[in-house]
């Protein structure tokens, strides 16, 4: 049989780990891999431009789909085990575990709303027919960063409070903010101090001066009061610049209130945070790299 698609994969995962026991990615993968019945070269097969194997991805992407359903937890790094809902699943006997089954669930409708995020295999059949090979190559990075964006946003709110300070710290200053990483140390983790978390240069040269917010907060949105009090600690310390980051959401309220203030507060979301984390490298690494060549006109110029 052919490689399976990850939407095939997702039911057997779940089969196995039924037994409640946690399960490291790799014992499961290989598990599933004689299930499959898959032979050793398919097995190991990769892409075509040799960046990571195929059925490994797919297992993957299996497991975050099922994760997103709350049908699987992720006690540990590189483990799965299945949920009180994973259980009641398996018990209705279900034929499968597509997109449509899936989406009965409000985490995973939640999950593939707003950026219709699908399986790496998947990404370009929203691609219309008519558009180019770089379209569906950009639309392919976007669905994949999609991906990549909810998955990591789940990451940094199981953080702790002084991972995520630390977090915030290496973004500025990956941003160009901060000066050192050793004085842009020093200015966050001030929890308390006048309503202010924390404060960083604008610049290496310390010339101008950022105050900072860092909520971590998982789902509350953050309303104008919120705000509000931000932007009177700012006046309190005579300051006219502020970021405010949280890893929820800002409410309509607040998002306006900061548009009619002289003080200038940037408001970033959950969402714009794993943004710019992908964006700056920060939490994440670079699994494959592609190069797009072009003719070099200039070489056949004087032919």
């Amino acid at each position: 049989m052919a490689i399976p698609k990850g939407e095939h994969i997702r039911l057997p995962l779940l089969k196995r780990i039924s037994d409640r026991k946690p399960h490291h990615r790799r014992e499961l993968t290989d598990a599933l891999a004689e299930d499959f019945q898959l032979t050793h070269e398919q097995r190991t097969q990769e892409y075509p431009s040799g960046n990571g194997v195929i059925f490994d991805h797919r297992v993957a992407f299996a497991g975050s789909y099922l994760y997103h359903a709350g049908l699987l937890s992720r006690p540990e790094r590189g483990v799965v085990q299945i949920t009180k809902r994973g259980l009641e699943v398996l018990a209705s006997r279900p034929e499968n575990l597509y997109d449509n089954f899936l989406r009965q669930f409000p985490e995973f409708a939640e999950f593939i709303k707003p950026k219709k995020a699908k399986k790496a295999d998947e990404v370009a059949e929203d691609v219309p027919r008519d558009s180019t090979p770089k379209e569906s190559l950009e639309a392919a990075l976007k669905g994949l960063n999609d991906m990549l964006s909810s998955e990591l946003l789940e990451e940094v709110k199981s953080c702790t409070p002084m991972f995520f300070e630390r977090l915030v710290v290496d973004l500025l200053i990956k941003m160009g903010y901060g000066g050192s990483r050793q004085e842009a140390g020093k200015a966050i983790g001030r929890s308390g101090d006048g309503g202010v978390d924390g404060i960083i240069s604008e610049d290496r040269l310390g010339l101008d001066r950022i105050y900072i917010q860092a909520k971590r907060w998982d789902d509350t949105t953050v309303g104008r009061s919120e705000v509000q009090k931000f932007a009177g600690a700012l006046q309190g310390k005579k300051a006219k610049k502020g970021v405010f980051i949280t890893t929820s959401s800002f409410s309509k309220g607040a998002r306006d209130y900061v548009t009619d203030i002289d003080s200038r507060i940037i408001l970033i979301d959950g969402v714009e945070l794993t943004s710019y984390m992908i964006e700056f490298s920060v939490g994440v690494s670079t699994e494959s790299h592609y190069e797009l060549k072009k003719i070099d006109e200039d070489y056949f110029a004087g032919e």
